[in-house]
């Protein structure tokens, strides 16, 4: 048995959790920050790192405690270094450190897109690689062949905004808030998703890549256009059409992903696979395919799909030193 304590801090969540044996999650501790961002309507990076160097130390205390065990129980340190926020990044791995070096357990740097990835091994016991995976959130948008636990190769990437800021920024023309995600979901229930075509960009070439920048775009030119002529946008019809456009190229790129690779499980991943209208595209269109999703607390930032990222590493000796550094950017094959 191997228990890991993870912590997570590479946006707007201070995490911390205590895994054991990858899969079994004894606790799982968030303390968010959406209140403190919604007034500036996103993120504000040194606010995060401020905020994450107050809740730090309680979020720790409390996985611990949670869990049922000592500080001294633990087997590994596991910290999420990149990519991320890099203020935010340094909180996380400062402290992971700090636990590493006043306790003597080995240290493990985790990438963020590879923790959410994990997260569906939480939620099912039963999935093993190899699958095709759509990790999409507010700073992330990748589709991931999963060759085994520790080996990733990406398929299509988002060559401008990621979904997830596609739809706060969206949202943010609409006068909804942040975060801008649930807001659409829940509004475009109320709208005709057919009302307005928001072109959705497809590439050459058999390119799996995504472009979410001119969806974006065009919802702002379609506002700016209603304005104009002096009528009243309909919010609803505007983000079920957005929505609807997002959803289906997000799809389009995983099945086809799925296709290529000649896999039978596809996955998603991520803030974005919250969206019910993601989930229900992908569901209507499975074909057979066996379909896997985190629960929403697994989908945003946590440090339990940290913890369980870490034991696979563990298990081929991928250990840090206290060199161990935040990395803002960094592909899922840590290049």
């Amino acid at each position: 048995m191997s228990l890991i304590l993870a912590i997570e801090s590479s946006c707007d969540e201070t995490a911390a959790a205590v895994v054991k044996d990858g899969r079994t999650v004894l606790s799982n501790v968030i303390s968010t920050q959406i209140e403190t961002h919604k007034k500036f309507g996103g993120v504000v990076p040194e606010v995060a790192s401020r905020k994450h160097l107050e809740a730090l130390n309680p979020v720790i205390d409390k996985a611990v405690v949670d869990a049922g065990i000592a500080l001294s129980d633990v087997d590994y340190i596991a910290v999420t270094y990149a990519p991320g926020l890099v203020g935010a990044l340094l909180v996380g791995v400062s402290g992971a450190k700090a636990l590493s070096l006043a306790l003597g357990k080995p240290l493990i740097g985790v990438h963020h897109i590879r923790g959410h990835i994990c997260a569906n091994f939480i939620e099912h016991p039963e999935l093993e690689p190899p699958f095709v995976c759509l990790v999409a959130s507010g700073g992330h948008s990748h589709i991931v062949y999963v060759k085994d636990y520790t080996e990733y190769e990406v398929l299509g990437q988002t060559r401008d905004d990621a979904a997830g800021e596609a739809f706060d920024k969206v949202a943010r023309v609409l006068g909804l808030g942040y975060p801008g995600g649930p807001k659409i979901d829940a509004l475009a229930v109320e709208g005709d998703e057919n009302a307005v075509s928001f072109k959705k960009v497809r590439f050459p070439n058999g390119s799996l890549d995504f472009s979410f920048s001119g969806i974006k775009t065009g919802v702002i030119n379609h506002c700016h256009n209603i304005e104009q002529k002096g009528e009243t946008v309909n919010k609803a019809d505007i983000a079920a059409s957005f929505q609807k456009s997002v959803c289906e190229v997000m799809v389009d790129n995983l099945l086809e992903a799925a296709s290529l690779k000649n896999c039978t499980k596809v996955a998603l991943a991520g803030g974005v696979a919250c969206n019910s209208r993601l989930r229900a595209e992908l569901n209507k269109r499975s074909l057979g395919l066996k379909i896997y999703y985190p629960s929403p607390i697994l989908c945003t930032d946590n440090a339990a799909m940290i913890g369980c990222s870490a034991h696979y590493e563990s298990l081929v000796s991928n250990f840090a030193d206290l060199s161990l550094n935040a990395v803002p950017y960094l592909g899922i094959d840590l290049k």
